[in-house]
C-alpha cells in the first residue's frame, strides 16, 4: 500500500529570496557597545557565529544567545549548519567562562543552547546544570532560557535542568511529524513531545518550542503540530522560515508569505499559547525576554 513520503520535496523555489527576507544591518549604540566587548574579550555567541538576522534588535534589548559544549554535534540533521563529528573533550571551566561573558556584556536575558552530546554518559547535562548555576551566581539579576537537546528523553538528565530551574526551558520540534525523520534524522517527534510534557509536569513554569517552515510541510500538518504542542502544555512557540545553510543541506521548497505566518500566529493564540512569534526572520531566541511575561 502506498504511503505518503517522509522526505521533503527536492524541488527548489523558482524565484530567489523574497523582499520580506531582506535584513537590515544592525545599528544602534547598544549594539555597537556589545559588538566591541565581544571583539575585545573574544566572547562566543550564537548571535555572531550564526550571523543571526535579529542580532541588532536582540542586543539592543539586552538579550544574547550562547552555545555550550563545543561546536561539533554528534547528530547530522539535514537542516543544521553545525559541524558533525567527534566532539572535543568537555571544558569544565566553560560554565564560569559563559557566566563571565554575560557579566562583561551586561546581558539582561541570556539564552543558552548546545550541540547534542550523545557521546557523553550524561549527554552534557552536568555542564548544563553547572552553567545555569554559574550564571545565577555571577549575574543574579539576569533571567535565563535554556534551549536544550532531547537528552534522548532520559529523565535523570532532564531532572538536572529542572533542578537548575531557568525561567524558560525550550526544546525545538523543528518540523512536522511527517518530515521529522528526514529533517532531524536521529530525533523522534513523539520523544520531543514527551520531553516537553515531562518538563512541564516536573515543575518548569514556562516551556517553549519552535518549528521551521519551507521544508515541504502542509498547512494542516503545521496546525497538527501546534495542537500537539498545546496538548503537551507548551506555553510559547516560535515559527520561522527555514533557510538552507549550504548546498549540502535540505533545500528550501517554499518561502512562506507574511500573511501565512500571521495566520499561524492567530491560530496559535486561539489555541491558548501565551506567546506566538511567527515570521520569516523569527528564530528560537527571537524576543526571548518577552516570553517570561
Amino acid at each position: 500500500m502506498a504511503t505518503d513520503t517522509i522526505t521533503p520535496t527536492k524541488e527548489k523555489p523558482k524565484a530567489g529570496k523574497p523582499k520580506w527576507l531582506r535584513v537590515k544591518l544592525p545599528t544602534g549604540q547598544k549594539y555597537t557597545q556589545l559588538r566591541s566587548l565581544v571583539d575585545k574579550y573574544d566572547l562566543h555567541t550564537i548571535c555572531t557565529s550564526g550571523s543571526c538576522p535579529n542580532m541588532g534588535e536582540c542586543w539592543g534589548e539586552g538579550t544574547a544567545t550562547f552555545m555550550i559544549l563545543g561546536n561539533i554535534c554528534t547528530r547530522s540533521c539535514g537542516f543544521c549548519g553545525v559541524k558533525t563529528g567527534r566532539p572535543e573533550t568537555v571544558d569544565w571551566e566553560e560554565p564560569e567562562k559563559v557566566a563571565r561573558s554575560i557579566q562583561i556584556m551586561g546581558i539582561k536575558h541570556a539564552v543558552i543552547t548546545s550541540v547534542d552530546r550523545d557521546d557523553l554518559q550524561d549527554m552534557g547535562s552536568i555542564i548544563w546544570e553547572e552553567t545555569v548555576g554559574a550564571i545565577r551566581r555571577l549575574n543574579p539579576s539576569t533571567t535565563l532560557e535554556t534551549l536544550i537537546p532531547d537528552f534522548q528523553g532520559i529523565t535523570r538528565h532532564l531532572d538536572r535542568i529542572v533542578r537548575a530551574n531557568p525561567e524558560v526551558v525550550s526544546h525545538n520540534m523543528e518540523t512536522v511529524k511527517r518530515l521529522t525523520r528526514a529533517v532531524r534524522i536521529q530525533a523522534k517527534y513523539e520523544k520531543s513531545l514527551e520531553v516537553l510534557a515531562y518538563l512541564k509536569k516536573a515543575g518548569i513554569n514556562r516551556t517553549k518550542s519552535g518549528i521551521m517552515l519551507g521544508l515541504g510541510e502542509r498547512e494542516e500538518e503545521v496546525i497538527e503540530t501546534l495542537k500537539d504542542l498545546r496538548n503537551a502544555q507548551v506555553d510559547v512557540v516560535t515559527i520561522g522560515q527555514y533557510l538552507q545553510p549550504s548546498k549540502n543541506h535540505l533545500p528550501v521548497t517554499e518561502f512562506i508569505t507574511p500573511e501565512q505566518f500571521k495566520k499561524y500566529e492567530t491560530i496559535g493564540l486561539e489555541m491558548g499559547f501565551r506567546h506566538v512569534e511567527s515570521g520569516a526572520l523569527v528564530r528560537s531566541s527571537y524576543k526571548a525576554h518577552k516570553h517570561m511575561l
